[in-house]
């Protein structure tokens, strides 16, 4: 539901959205909203459109509502208006003895994702016979390596009770994970089949109890992989990019449609940790592959003029106009301070400048660097949710590089407090262990083997680690 300037007030589902929409507007039911519902009431006086999107099962209205609550934030909704996700499983397929986890969020590109999945109970009895069938680890197991290539799984009775070789090669544990990676994908009519014969046979044999246990884990396997849980894209990705292009094309006023888009975003906390990203639009939608993000090397401090200046500069000294991912577009994340820093950074490196705009954040005003006055849409306009969909991916990438430098600087804070650990020592440590995990995992031995720090010393920083 929305008012008459297009923001969204307000995003619900129902079986019978015709029944749902019209209860609100019966003459007999207003005096009822007003007494039960304060809050309904004095959001219908401003509702001037409603729009809908049809889905395919409940299951997957209910994780769509839940995205496009989070996304717009309207201000009659309360559920889902906090950054809790729905669950996914994510395997480590990088490791040798992958393992599979229950997160919220995608956090690593290297890894594998299955969901999200909307009944949590359900998944986590779903992930235990996966457990008990296929004999892959869940995230509390500790595998560990006592071989070449072999590993032993666990080291107490579980390696008994679940009834599994408890030592394996890489090799051979990774098909158990295939096979148990291509279950989450939906290939589950065998395994539902055998549970089914189980519960018969249980049935038979007058073991109720079993056969309602094995009855519920098959309802649970129905629910968490029902095909809804593949429904992960927005809504706006799914539809055509044709109409915004063109409308980017003609109220921009552009020599073609901007088939390549960048945006360019700056990130700190009070001049500390400068960051900036560059995200890449092809077609409308993200190209993640040409994603950039930079650390501010040309100053310390809180300068977001400078820090465009110098982002733009690096991006474009070295991609050359007829490459064939040079942008259509280059969409500058603020006003035009920033807009007219990116300038001046094409000047510095001697090149002309693609089609530039600014989009400022007050009223989501477009900037212009020429003498053009600045453009303002209407928010429903199909273009300006394009450039903000843009815009606020430079955001999210910006901040997640600002706050993956700020983990890693806090972490690296605990060395500090080492009695007698200068900088150079930390740094040699830093450099032979890449981080802090590492270092806490090094033996003796191997803190012995790093240059610079003798027996003593290593023991100190082990103990001093470990206390």
């Amino acid at each position: 539901m929305k008012d008459r300037l297009g923001c969204v007030l307000y995003i619900g589902k129902a079986k019978d959205l015709q029944k749902r929409v019209s209860s609100y507007f019966r003459p007999n039911q207003k005096s009822r909203i007003i007494e039960t519902q304060p809050k309904v009431a004095a959001m219908l006086p401003l509702i001037h459109d409603v729009e809908h999107i049809e889905v395919k099962s409940e299951t997957e209205a209910l994780v769509l509502e839940a995205k496009l609550i989070k996304e717009w934030k309207p201000k009659y909704n309360t559920a889902f208006t906090d950054d809790k996700q729905f669950l996914l499983v994510r395997v480590d397929i990088q490791s040798p003895i992958p393992q599979f986890r229950m997160t919220r969020n995608r956090t690593d590109s290297r890894s594998l994702y299955f969901g999200p999945f909307v009944h949590s109970q359900s998944l986590r009895k779903t992930l235990h016979e996966l457990r008990t069938k296929y004999g892959i680890l869940l995230g509390d197991a500790q595998p560990k390596k006592i071989g070449e290539d072999l590993y032993q799984l666990y080291g107490d009775a579980r390696g008994e009770i679940y009834g599994h070789a408890n030592e394996v090669s890489s090799k051979e544990y990774k098909i158990w994970a295939h096979k148990a990676c291509a279950f989450l994908e939906g290939k589950m009519r065998q395994t539902v089949d055998e549970l089914k014969e189980k519960m018969y046979v249980a049935s038979e044999k007058q073991e109720y109890e079993k056969a309602a246990e094995i009855r519920d884990l098959i309802a649970a396997i129905h629910q968490t992989l029902q095909p809804s849980r593949k429904f992960s894209k927005k809504i706006f990705e799914e539809k055509s990019m044709d109409e915004p292009l063109e409308l980017l094309h003609e109220l921009l006023h552009l020599e073609k449609k901007p088939k390549e888009m960048e945006c360019f975003d700056i990130s700190h906390i009070s001049g500390e940790f400068v960051v900036a990203s560059m995200v890449h639009f092809t077609e409308g939608l993200p190209n993640k592959k040409l994603y950039r993000r930079y650390k501010i090397r040309s100053f310390i401090g809180n300068d977001d003029y400078r820090a465009m200046e110098e982002v733009v500069a690096r991006r474009y000294s070295r991609l050359q106009p007829e490459d064939s991912i040079y942008p259509d577009l280059v969409v500058i994340d603020g006003g035009l301070g920033q807009v007219r820093a990116a300038l001046k950074a094409f000047m510095m490196i001697d090149k002309a400048p693609p089609a530039i705009i600014g989009l400022a954040k007050k009223h989501e005003t477009i900037i212009f660097p020429d003498e053009r006055e600045p453009l303002r849409l209407e928010l429903t306009n199909p273009a300006l949710q394009l450039l903000q969909r843009l815009r606020d991916e430079s955001h999210r990438f910006a901040n997640s590089f600002n706050a993956e430098l700020r983990s890693k600087k806090i972490k690296e804070s605990a060395l500090d407090d080492i009695p007698g650990l200068g900088e150079k020592r930390k740094e040699l440590l830093l450099n032979h262990f890449k981080n802090i995990l590492n270092l806490k995992k090094a033996t003796i031995e191997e803190l012995k083997s790093v240059e610079g720090i003798g027996p003593k010393f290593a023991q100190l920083v082990h103990d001093w680690l470990h206390r």
